[in-house]
């Protein structure tokens, strides 16, 4: 965890048409290094990774990214979220949807280069997908769908690849294999940034956000995830003496019992 910061923030108030969804914040997130942020559902988790991909404006504050504006970073930085709605009958394939990844380094006619199908095979062997490159997204479960977006995630340039809860609610397989692409994706040069309900997740992080409408706690797991400071995110006696692997309501836990 060596040279620049990933990102930066110093009183860094969060939100939405002056609505605040994350109260004045300082923290840091390290280079090269997967970072968790954790908290209770509303704490702010998803709003500080818009905030990292530019998609929300601090409301007062300095936020830096890559030592820039979030906005002038915004082409370094590759951003998975949760679930992505397509509409009825969208004919994309697998191999189509992990090629868009490669948009933001296309000309103006979009035209690929060997660089770009190389860059696509590569995501799409990482996340074991191959054989599925002419299945339809409509044809995969869900958690091939998901390895197909984090494969279009990682097939775009990137710095800093941003991962809105990438483990909810998948099979063994895939929930392993996006595990192995984001403690893989630092030693390739890049910092990781996930959200996640899942304490064990939190605890094989590097650096972890702990989050109640602020950053409560920012540093190393075994400094941030203690007992006093998981009480105070989820509630005083919530955890009732002891530190389940999934602070959160029943519906945000994983379930593993499919395979794909």
């Amino acid at each position: 965890m060596t040279g620049i910061p990933a990102a930066q923030a110093r009183d860094v108030v969060l939100g939405y048409h002056r609505h605040v969804a994350v109260a004045s914040s300082t923290f840091e997130i390290p280079h090269r290094a997967v970072t968790a942020i954790i908290g209770p559902n509303g704490s702010g988790k998803s709003t500080v990774l818009n905030a990292l991909a530019g998609l929300a404006t601090p409301l007062s504050g300095t936020l830096e990214v890559l030592e820039t504006t979030p906005l002038s970073a915004r082409n370094r930085v590759s951003y998975v979220l949760q679930s992505v709605t397509l509409p009825v009958g969208t004919p994309l394939t697998v191999e189509e949807t992990v090629g868009m990844g490669r948009y933001p380094s296309l000309g103006l006619f979009r035209r690929r280069r060997r660089v770009d199908r190389e860059r696509v095979e590569a995501a799409m062997e990482r996340l074991r997908i191959g054989d599925l490159a002419r299945r339809h997204l409509t044809e995969l479960s869900g958690g091939q769908r998901q390895r197909v977006y984090v494969a279009q995630g990682i097939a775009q340039s990137h710095e800093i690849l941003l991962l809105d809860e990438p483990l909810t609610g998948l099979d063994l397989v895939s929930a392993r294999t996006i595990d192995t692409i984001i403690h893989s994706e630092r030693h390739r040069g890049c910092s990781v940034v996930l959200t996640t309900h899942d304490l064990d997740e939190a605890r094989a992080a590097d650096h972890v956000l702990l989050m109640r409408g602020r950053v409560l706690a920012s540093g190393p797991p075994e400094e941030v995830l203690t007992q006093t400071n998981l009480e105070q995110a989820y509630g005083l006696g919530a955890l009732h003496g002891f530190a389940p692997a999934f602070l959160d309501d029943p519906a945000h836990r994983r379930d593993v019992s499919s395979a794909d």
